[in-house]
């Protein structure tokens, strides 16, 4: 069990660990941690490289947060195991192994994560990105309509709560300077520097 628990942990950690946005910036010749915010998510990659990218950027970030998660079901069939599974994954996107522990905001990978607990969480998706054309705001956009996903998990799949509180608080933290700036009324669309 124990040996089980601590595989688990670490093979999703590594595979949430791979940095997709900057893996494709890279060959695009381009180091999306040294321009724009300097993240490596799919709000900069979109920004930095351009629709075509950001969409790849975070189709892969989100298929990090699904893939390990359905996967440790299929194989062990047990809640605790897989909460704990999608929670390194995410983990290993917001402080990768491969970037000195840097990484991205974990939206898109908990969106991942999200798909696998409820397909409910499209709606999360869909609220994004009204909230997104509408501010321009990523960061306010993926606060909100996380936040509104983490509601949603609270009504219908009582098991998963506390991952969703966790989830929801780590998006609160990474986007700690975004929320400040938001305040502020300095925060940058997704169309200028952040």
């Amino acid at each position: 069990m124990v040996i089980e628990l601590l595989l688990i942990c670490f093979i999703s950690y590594i595979f949430g660990s791979i940095p997709s946005g900057y893996i494709i910036g890279k060959l695009k010749g381009v180091d999306l941690r040294s321009i724009g915010s300097g993240n490596i998510g799919a709000s900069n990659a979109f920004r930095v490289l351009g629709k075509k990218e950001g969409i790849m950027t975070l189709l892969f970030d989100m298929l990090k947060g699904f893939i390990p998660t359905i996967l440790i079901w299929i194989f062990f069939k047990n809640q605790n195991f897989t909460e704990l599974g999608a929670l390194f994954t995410v983990l290993g996107h917001d402080f990768s192994v491969f970037l000195k522990f840097r990484g991205g905001k974990g939206v898109a990978t908990s969106y991942g994560v999200s798909l696998f607990f409820s397909i409910y969480s499209l709606i999360g998706i869909f609220l994004w990105i009204a909230i997104l054309k509408l501010t321009k705001y990523a960061s306010l956009a993926s606060i909100l309509s996380f936040l509104v996903v983490t509601t949603i998990i609270f009504f219908i799949n009582n098991n998963a709560k506390f991952l969703f509180l966790v989830l929801f608080i780590l998006i609160l933290i990474k986007h700690y300077q975004n929320i400040k700036r938001l305040v502020l009324g300095q925060e940058h669309t997704i169309t200028g520097g952040n």
